[in-house]
């Protein structure tokens, strides 16, 4: 967007018309004048040109429509016999009604530039925490789809990635408690020791001790410095794709929504959030087990977080994910492909919340490349709904 050169809504192949609805608003204002009547002057409405300038137009436009006002001015009531002039008063009203404009303007301009400033440090924010992966990927193809719910979000708490390393590839989907900037630094937190815990270590279940390690700290930093969300947790579910075992991977829930194995024959449920959430974990006594599952050859891993499976209708009924995902698939089995099956639940929850959420939305289909039912891709889509 080019702030001072016009609203994207006034474009036209590319190019801005924000000047014209000032310019056309001048020329009806002197033909509607020379047309009414020498009783009935209209002249002084001209100072509502330079007004609309200043709210679609920049600053030099702004100021071009206010000097152009008061030269039109001038010249509309000098055409006028004396005794019909709208005279001194209105044409100062005018010149006045111009420089506020322009002022005006001025003040949006440098507004609209703040705005894109903070979406910039937010863009950097999003790229940081939800880094963009090649659509194929240490042996996976996959599909993110992130759908914030807050108007002015650009991210939140959900968070994923995929972590390559010498011990076979990781897995992390995930959904910090709360909202907020405090989210976005526990995510930002667990990310890095993924990254690095998941490269590093050879069994996933000390990956999983890593993070809530990390998470532990992160709660302590919080209080140390006077945070009022140091006891801040989060759900996550840590996958591991072994290289010896093509048919099988790794699964520890941290209390989060179960995985679901969607193949052409149908939905299964995956091991259920049978842990305590990252940073609870001493009220169980201990981390969650590694569940060693099968998932074969035609089935993609779908990960969501509750956004999704939270989302409701107007009547208050929540969004059926394994029902509705398995009757699409059975329906066409070609849906089983990442990208087509990320679109397909994004597309479902958003009908029936009816495009309002109440929740960040995260959507993450994985499955290992060159599995049947579908060209590898990926649909990287990040955006806002209004609620």
């Amino acid at each position: 967007m080019e702030y001072g050169r016009g609203s994207p809504l006034l474009r036209v192949h590319g190019r801005s018309v924000a000047w014209l609805p000032p310019l056309l608003l001048l020329l009806g204002i002197i033909l509607l004048d020379f047309n009414t009547g020498e009783t009935f002057r209209i002249i002084t409405w001209i100072v509502l040109v330079p007004g609309i300038a200043a709210a679609i137009c920049g600053v030099w436009t702004t100021a071009a429509y206010g000097v152009l006002s008061v030269v039109t001015y001038f010249v509309v009531d000098s055409a006028w016999p004396d005794q019909y002039q709208a005279g001194l008063g209105d044409f100062l009203l005018v010149a006045l009604g111009g420089t506020l404009a322009t002022l005006a303007a001025v003040v949006r301009v440098r507004q609209e530039r703040q705005i894109l400033h903070i979406r910039d440090i937010a863009e950097t924010t999003r790229r940081t925490v939800l880094r963009p992966l090649p659509p194929r990927w240490a042996g996976l193809e996959h599909a993110g789809v992130y759908l914030a719910a807050d108007v002015d979000a650009r991210v939140g708490g959900d968070f994923y990635d995929i972590q390559p390393g010498p011990n076979g590839v990781r897995v992390l989907v995930g959904d910090v408690q709360g909202k907020g900037l405090g989210a976005v630094e526990t995510a930002a937190a667990l990310l890095g020791t993924f990254r690095e815990a998941g490269y590093h270590e050879k069994d996933l279940g000390t990956v999983a001790e890593r993070l809530e390690i990390r998470m532990l700290r992160h709660r302590a930093h919080r209080a140390a410095i006077g945070r009022d969300d140091a006891d801040r947790f989060a759900t996550a579910v840590l996958i591991a794709f072994p290289a010896d075992a093509p048919e099988t991977i790794e699964v520890t829930n941290f209390g989060h929504e179960p995985p679901l194995a969607v193949g052409p024959r149908g939905v299964r449920e995956l091991p259920s959030g049978d842990g305590m959430p990252l940073g609870l974990g001493d009220l169980a006594g201990g981390l969650p087990p590694v569940h060693r599952v099968p998932l074969t050859a035609d089935e993609t891993l779908l990960l969501v977080t509750d956004g999704v499976t939270e989302a409701r209708d107007r009547t208050g009924e929540f969004y059926q994910l394994a029902r509705e995902v398995d009757r699409a698939v059975r329906a066409d089995p070609r849906r089983v492909e990442p990208r087509r099956l990320a679109r397909r639940v994004r597309d479902g929850v958003l009908r029936h919340s009816g495009g309002r959420l109440d929740d960040d939305l995260t959507i993450f289909a994985v499955r290992r490349a060159g599995s049947v039912g579908g060209a590898p891709g990926e649909d990287h889509e990040r955006g806002r709904l209004r609620s």
